[in-house]
């Protein structure tokens, strides 16, 4: 309770609070831009949080990621493109709404499906976070590289695309984190004599590339799409008629957004997809999806927003990223030298509930910025790709460069940003990548503190319980759905 009050008073502070005004504003930007993403504006800004104090640094990254994810209806409203690939399925009925002459009606209900679904999840963050660390206090080595091998296995299903490849992306990512001096050992492991690589590659010019310079490459071979785009008069809040309509819709779609966000490796863009289904299913009026049903509106942004808190449950308890955005907020805490866990709420637990009142900040401050300032934002979708993307390649090398001042991070983040874009176009998924990179560590240090406990008999492993639960969730997650899919078909 002690720490409940006293990360509410962290907002006391104003400079925290003008930061967080800044970065939700910054954030809606991202968000509203065809292009960029929430993960993106978050790797991009890593760097310049590094000076940051640490609760300034996080609370800004969790506000970008919170308040960007749900800019994108704005686009995917007004000019059927959506910002952010989480509101994909809300330009299924946001834009056909919108060309009806109810653009206003559909952003009014974009924001309060928004808002509640960001508030609810943040709830349940303060409830659920400090509650799994508590469980994760019985875990050892070994059921922390079971539960890591387990988050790495949920890889196979994030970022779309075929799992062989986005498993074979993570595995890319885990081998990148390999480079450098082994710490157990002291062994030099492919720095191929170059100084610069004994402390290893590190997360935040991966970031910028993967996420930044790559997304920058393909949006310029995009360049030449045209746009049909709404004009709109005014936002305007569902009437009460409305409300009646879609509550339920609402609460539903909370529910799963906060569910799917606590899943290792998922996010935001599946919560939205499963909140759009299960809204249409449920709904009395089915017929409608897909010409205008406010019902397909609240659903989708229900779902996704409540998705960012539920991101944050096992990242911040387990270390175990929730979400792509989640997996740069990650980063950050291991930039700032704070290693989440369960001791993050025992040790450090006003930090922990300080990002959490920042959090519930941003989600209720977006509610004003989307009903009073979304006819405003929206006008940045009017940038031209010729100076949103010379902008963004300047910030990206900029902020690799900035972090240890160090050509190197520079040139890695140019060949993570060819690299990222190759894999885009060959229908490989980045996000894979950039997990593997980040769990690879963890995996391998918990993978040789476990052998040291065991005496070098890996065998033992599953010979304690929660090792071996985790174990067969990562065979089931690999294996199961070809499994079922073989056993259905010698029924048949």
């Amino acid at each position: 309770m002690d720490s409940l009050v006293t990360g509410l008073l962290a907002l006391a502070d104003p400079s925290l609070v003008v930061l967080l005004i800044a970065a939700t504003l910054g954030g809606v930007i991202i968000g509203a831009l065809p292009g960029l993403n929430a993960t993106t504006g978050a790797a991009l800004l890593l760097p310049f949080t590094i000076t940051m104090e640490p609760v300034a640094a996080i609370a800004v990254l969790t506000a970008i990621y919170c308040s960007a994810t749900f800019a994108g209806a704005i686009t995917a409203i007004l000019i059927n493109t959506p910002g952010t690939s989480a509101s994909a399925t809300t330009c299924l009925d946001g834009f056909p709404l919108a060309q009806k002459g109810e653009a206003g009606r559909a952003l009014g209900l974009a924001v309060v499906a928004s808002t509640i679904g960001g508030v609810c999840s943040v709830i349940v963050l303060m409830l659920a976070a400090p509650l799994l660390a508590r469980a994760a206090y019985s875990f050892a080595p070994p059921e922390y590289f079971a539960l890591t091998l387990f988050g790495l296995s949920m890889l196979a299903t994030i970022g779309g695309g075929s799992p062989i490849k986005n498993i074979l992306a993570g595995c890319l990512g885990i081998l990148v984190s390999t480079i450098g001096i082994d710490l157990m050992t002291g062994v030099e492991r492919f720095t191929f004599d170059m100084s610069v690589l004994s402390d290893g590659i590190g997360f935040v010019p991966v970031m910028i590339g993967v996420f930044g310079i790559s997304e920058m490459l393909v949006q310029i071979s995009n360049s030449q799409e045209r746009l049909e785009r709404i004009k709109l008069k005014a936002i305007k809040l569902p009437s009460r008629a409305d409300y009646i309509k879609v509550w339920k819709t609402i609460l539903r779609s909370t529910g799963i957004g906060t569910f799917i966000g606590i899943l290792p490796a998922e996010g935001a863009t599946v919560a939205s997809m499963i909140g759009y289904n299960e809204a249409r299913r449920w709904s009395k009026t089915p017929e409608e999806f897909g010409k205008g049903a406010i019902e397909g509106i609240a659903g989708s942004e229900a779902a996704n927003n409540s998705a960012t808190g539920g991101a944050m449950v096992p990242t911040l308890a387990l270390g175990i990223p929730g979400s792509p955005t989640a997996a740069v907020i990650l980063a950050g805490l291991m930039v700032h030298g704070l290693r989440p866990g369960p001791t993050m709420f025992t040790e450090q637990s006003d930090f922990a509930f300080s990002i959490f009142w920042s959090m519930m900040f941003v989600n209720l401050l977006f509610l004003g910025v989307g009903l009073y300032g979304a006819k405003i934002f929206a006008r940045v979708t009017l940038v031209p790709v010729q100076i949103l993307w010379p902008c963004v390649f300047i910030f990206s090398i900029v902020g690799a460069y900035a972090l240890d001042q160090s050509m190197m991070d520079v040139w890695v983040a140019l060949g993570s940003g060819v690299l990222g874009y190759f894999m885009r176009r060959y229908g490989f998924s980045v996000v894979p990548l950039a997990i593997g990179l980040i769990l690879g560590e963890i995996l391998e240090q918990r993978f040789g503190q476990s052998m040291v406990m065991l005496k070098e008999q890996w065998w033992l492993l599953p010979t304690r319980p929660l090792t071996l639960f985790f174990l067969v969730l990562t065979f089931l997650a690999l294996f199961g759905k070809p499994i079922w899919n073989r056993i259905k078909q010698l029924r048949a």
